[in-house]
């Protein structure tokens, strides 16, 4: 599958960065750029997100080869590839099938374990929407607003609408395939080889998602690893935190 991108920076250490569920590679724009001064940064979209083509074939192994078929396509040599949340669990498959194709591993608040389902609410809210009976954005957010209460939330998922013709709207992602495989999505890791390189975890403090008592999974699968914590970063840790976010991976792709 070609998977659609944009590239930021003409010089320097390829940076490969990975959205997360329901998200897209604008979702990192602001961060590409300012990376872009210093890197030549590859933003992705995955498979069933973006403009990437849409597949009923929807779990980590795949799109860890998705991937690989990227770098190799794009002669992109030794990137560091940086995951957020689901786009993490592609990150961390993607360094473990193919190690000898990445120079380091960054993880953005997510480790190799299995969560409960996180988005079920999200993903009843969505399924509330008909598209047949909404033709507009503002429609579409009181309709989320039922279930969803966090403006952000909502913001970040509006982003997903697209006129799928003159007069009707539609997810921009395969709506339907996420939400059929979502308990996939949520388990940890299907590998049996650990990542031996240089791997970088960085956690919210406000979030839940890397705890202390998931830091043993994470040095099992990643024994090279350290754990870095930016405390009053919720789940969108770049989003929130950039500053700090920023420092933390500059350190470590010169270290």
């Amino acid at each position: 599958m070609e998977l659609n991108y944009k590239k930021l920076g003409e010089s320097g250490q390829h940076l490969i960065i990975l959205h997360g569920l329901f998200g897209s590679l604008d979702n990192w724009m602001t961060l590409g750029k300012e990376l872009s001064e210093d890197y030549e940064v590859w933003l992705v979209d995955n498979r069933n997100h973006g403009q990437s083509p849409h597949s009923d074939l929807f779990d980590y192994p795949t799109m860890a080869n998705d991937l690989k078929q990227f770098v190799t396509n794009h002669h992109i040599e030794s990137p560091v590839v940086i995951g957020h949340s689901m786009g993490g669990k592609v990150a961390m498959h993607f360094a473990s099938f193919y190690p000898e194709l990445l120079e380091k591993l960054i993880v953005v608040d997510i480790a190799p374990v299995n969560y409960p389902v996180h988005h079920a609410q999200i993903l009843s809210a969505m399924r509330s929407i008909d598209f047949s009976k909404v033709d507009r954005r503002g429609d579409v957010d009181k309709l989320l607003a039922k279930k969803i209460e966090e403006v952000g939330v909502r913001q970040f998922l509006l982003k997903n609408l697209y006129w799928e013709t003159k007069e009707k709207l539609a997810w921009r992602f395969n709506f339907n395939v996420l939400d059929e495989t979502i308990e996939e999505i949520s388990a940890g890791m299907n590998i049996n080889t650990p990542y031996s390189g240089d791997a970088l975890f960085i956690a919210g403090g406000k979030s839940d998602y890397i705890i202390a008592q998931y830091h043993p999974s994470i040095q099992e699968f990643f024994p090279q690893s350290s754990i870095k914590t930016i405390a009053h970063a919720g789940h969108w840790i770049h989003a929130e935190a950039p500053e700090d976010f920023l420092t933390l991976v500059k350190g470590f792709i010169k270290r």
